[in-house]
């Protein structure tokens, strides 16, 4: 009896083959270059590792991620520890990282070169952004651990160099995880309270790792808002951190920064000697000049009486002149007010006035005769040409016998007996009224009609 065939789902071949690869290789270390590298929203990151020949998908998720001392980029090569699955609903198998490091060189030196890139083209390092130390700081605040050689160094330079600045100490933790976060909240403090003039932050030197508080991101930006000048004074003179780049000044050890923070009081002695010897030096050679100059000006020097009776003198001088001008002046304009008065009233206006009036008066005079003939001789005409219009008007022909007939209908007026027919209604106009006549008969040459 031929034997029954098994049918596989796509789904069940999935799980089976993912089943298998998980099992064959639960963790293995694989190294390779990283290609194609995506990083979504979620903050895993995806990406291709392949080598010369072969490729592979990989990923590494968000928490693993967050554990990492440097950035992954294309390009990098690693070496990790992973897992090799299959991711089912694409039938593609991955690898699944749980830790990684770069290959040829460490996570924490590969971590310190990118930051120290990162911040530096943010201007953390700028010089511009750099604060002066005080000159002669009261108060200086040395961050560190309270145990050990560096704060016994410190404080034994600060006494021998400068003991009248006060030393605050603030204990930290130097190596750890949790150092960089003291650090950072030791400088936030100080800043905040305003307590001291200068910040030391310090420790001995030591490894990669153990200097590793000092490379981080967070300690960098709290150094960089730091108020208050801050030097940095980190490992031995050929270690090299962060925050030696971003503070406002980097000792090569934590003794050099002692020495690098406040002057020598020997010096400074020697230095005020020096100065007051020059300023009473100055003060001497001043004085005696000033009192070369005075005695010059002594010398030169008048009685002030004689110089009030000289003054007094030219005054009763000057005032005299003065007098004598202005009465000068004086005589000289009322003269010539005098002249200008004369002028002015030799050209007055009312003797214009008057003159002008005469004339008037005498043309009011022969404008009246004028006007006169003219309204006589008008007067004349007007009577002659009235007595012409009279005789010539309709009521003078009137008045001497003459009549106007007119046709009654319609007003013709009537100069021809041919204008006329029997029966005609007529009105006479005579000076007196008018008569209304009717036509009986008319005269047409010798014909009686």
């Amino acid at each position: 009896m031929p034997q029954k065939k098994e049918i596989y789902s796509v789904s069940i071949l999935s799980k089976e083959i993912k089943a298998l690869l998980e099992k064959r290789y639960p963790y293995i270390w694989i190294y390779g270059e990283i290609s194609n590298l995506r990083v979504p929203s979620s903050g895993h990151c995806y990406f291709t590792l392949k080598d010369s020949a072969s490729q592979i998908n990989a990923v590494i998720f968000r928490g693993q991620v967050s554990r990492l001392k440097f950035r992954l980029h294309d390009g990098l090569t690693i070496t990790g520890l992973c897992r090799l699955s299959l991711y089912e609903p694409r039938g593609t198998y991955q690898l699944i990282f749980e830790f990684m490091e770069p290959q040829g060189t460490g996570a924490l030196q590969l971590a310190f070169e990118q930051l120290k890139q990162k911040l530096s083209e943010e201007g953390l390092f700028a010089e511009k952004a750099k604060k002066n130390l005080p000159t002669l700081p009261r108060r200086i605040a040395l961050v560190t651990s309270p145990t050990g050689a560096v704060v016994h160094d410190m404080m034994t330079t600060f006494a021998r160099r400068f003991p009248v600045a006060e030393l605050l100490v603030v204990p930290v933790s130097v190596q750890g995880e949790l150092a960089s976060a003291e650090l950072a909240e030791a400088i936030s403090t100080l800043n905040r309270h305003k307590a001291v003039d200068l910040i030391i932050i310090a420790r001995g030197g030591g490894s990669l790792e153990d200097l590793a508080p000092f490379n981080s991101e967070l300690l960098a930006r709290s150094i960089f808002a730091s108020t208050i000048p801050i030097v940095s004074a980190v490992g031995h003179e050929t270690d090299y951190t962060i925050s030696d780049f971003t503070a406002d000044l980097r000792a090569p050890t934590p003794t050099a920064a002692a020495t690098l923070s406040v002057p020598d009081q020997s010096q400074l002695r020697h230095d005020l000697s020096v100065i007051q010897a020059r300023m009473q030096f100055a003060l001497k050679q001043q004085i005696e000049g000033a009192q070369l100059r005075l005695q010059r000006a002594f010398d030169r020097l008048v009685d002030p009486r004689k110089k009030i009776y000289d003054h007094r003198l030219r005054l009763d001088e000057l005032t005299q002149r003065m007098n004598r001008s202005i009465m000068g002046a004086i005589d000289t304009r009322r003269d010539a007010a005098q002249w200008r008065r004369d002028r002015l009233k030799a050209a007055s206006p009312m003797s214009r006035v008057e003159l002008e009036r005469h004339t008037c008066q005498g043309l009011a005079t022969r404008l009246t005769l004028a006007l006169h003939t003219t309204l006589f001789k008008l007067r004349g005409k007007l009577q002659g040409l009235d007595q012409s219009l009279r005789a010539l008007s309709p009521e003078g022909v009137l008045e001497r016998g003459y009549s106007i007939i007119r046709r009654t209908t319609d007003g013709e007026l009537i100069t021809r007996a041919s204008q006329v027919q029997h029966s005609d209604a007529l009105d006479i106009v005579l000076a007196d009224g008018v008569v209304e006549t009717l036509v009986q008969r008319k005269k047409d040459g010798k014909k009686t009609i």
